[in-house]
């Protein structure tokens, strides 16, 4: 099975600091040891390097050159498939806009998930399921 990272999860993995991190570290290491696939979009990549630089979110960010180097590890990592959206990700993305009336908070995670629905990938690592609950058709299993 495929999982889809969310920025969230990734954060939480990378940045000690976070309250799950033990947790998702360990659930992470059970999937990709009992040979399940990471699918990992770009748009996750540069979301977490803009949260692990803000000094205003951890009491010690990371250094932007050390982030893209662990954007760059997951990115090119054995266990993940690298997913990117397309066509029909952008049209699923922009008819669950009208579709649910979803704001511009909702921009991100709504690209995302049509991102990796297209791909057919649908579980997702998610600190935030309930982003995804209105989209329908996800598994997000808890950390």
């Amino acid at each position: 099975m495929r999982y889809g990272l969310d920025t969230g999860f990734l954060v939480a993995a990378e940045v000690a600091e976070h309250p799950l991190h033990d947790r998702v570290r360990a659930q992470l290491a059970q999937l990709v040891t009992g040979g399940h696939r990471i699918a990992l979009a770009p748009q996750v990549l540069a979301e977490f390097v803009h949260v692990v630089t803000d000094p205003k979110r951890f009491t010690l960010p990371l250094a932007v050159d050390e982030a893209l180097r662990l954007a760059q590890q997951w990115w090119t990592a054995r266990e993940v498939d690298q997913t990117f959206p397309d066509d029909a990700a952008v049209r699923q993305f922009l008819t669950w806009m009208h579709q649910h009336r979803l704001g511009r908070k909702r921009l991100l995670d709504s690209l995302l998930a049509a991102t990796y629905r297209t791909a057919g990938v649908d579980s997702l690592l998610t600190l935030n399921a309930q982003d995804f609950a209105i989209l329908g058709g996800f598994t997000c299993p808890k950390p």
